[in-house]
């Protein structure tokens, strides 16, 4: 394949991971998956990288996974599907825990495998003329990449499940009031709006948010006392790190702490 299907950047302390097939609305295929996932790895090399954002090209974040490569798949290498939707699987639940805030850009259409995506990051702000919805019942296909379990945790199971029957979808508004998107912007200043929240993220300590993260992630699939005293023994562990001991000796300093996420 002649184009770069993802594109990578690191600046200003934020890795930026681009979905690039603007003629195909961003649709998903293999090597987008594996592009996303060759960029974690990357960044995994890169300890100064204090947050992570995804977006697309052209008028489009996502528009799920390439019905034509589905097609193809399904009628006549169905092994080829399953290894798709594996490799899917594989690589949003690596960005879902990735250590670091994980933010959605999101710059247009999100649907299907596209919001499944965004359901992955940790932050959501979108252009004000973005939409967004789960649509595989639009072309009678049902969830692969994770929306039957993140969506009704998100939202709630009565308004994912509405949005998964009709195939309907809804504009970044919307989706603001159901608690989905952090933030909706003009179309022109989403990137701004990003840069801004990255350089909120790059004045905090690494592992703090690495390990409120986890411990957010962890303590939704547990019973709310389970979750308080795994909140307890992280804690206690934390107090060992050199960032809270520089954050504590900079609050009695009265200046600005230099935190190394250890």
């Amino acid at each position: 394949m002649s184009e770069q299907v993802v594109l990578f950047e690191i600046r200003d302390k934020a890795a930026w991971i681009t979905i690039n097939r603007p003629t195909a609305l961003n649709a998903l295929i293999p090597a987008v998956v594996s592009g996303i996932d060759a960029a974690l790895d990357e960044i995994e090399r890169h300890p100064e990288v204090c947050a992570i954002v995804v977006t697309g090209t052209g008028r489009a974040f996502s528009a799920g996974a390439d019905l034509k490569f589905i097609r193809e798949s399904s009628g006549g290498n169905p092994r080829a599907l399953q290894d798709f939707l594996q490799e899917i699987y594989k690589t949003f639940t690596r960005l879902e825990h990735f250590p670091r805030p994980v933010i959605a850009a999101v710059n247009g259409l999100a649907l299907a495998g596209g919001i499944e995506l965004v359901l992955c990051c940790d932050l959501v702000i979108a252009a004000e003329n973005a939409k967004l919805g789960d649509a595989h019942a639009n072309f009678g296909l049902i969830p692969g990449g994770g929306s039957s379990a993140r969506l009704p945790r998100k939202i709630g199971p009565t308004r994912a499940k509405y949005l998964m029957y009709t195939g309907e979808f809804l504009p970044a508004r919307e989706w603001l009031a159901m608690g989905l998107v952090n933030e909706v912007v003009p179309d022109a200043e989403l990137t701004t709006a990003v840069e801004k929240v990255v350089a909120k993220l790059a004045n905090k300590s690494p592992l703090g948010l690495a390990r409120m993260k986890s411990l957010v992630d962890d303590g939704l699939s547990q019973p709310q006392d389970t979750a308080l005293r795994l909140e307890l023994a992280v804690f206690d562990l934390h107090t060992a790190s050199a960032d809270m001991q520089e954050g504590l000796a900079a609050f009695e300093q009265k200046r600005t702490p230099v935190f190394t996420g250890k």
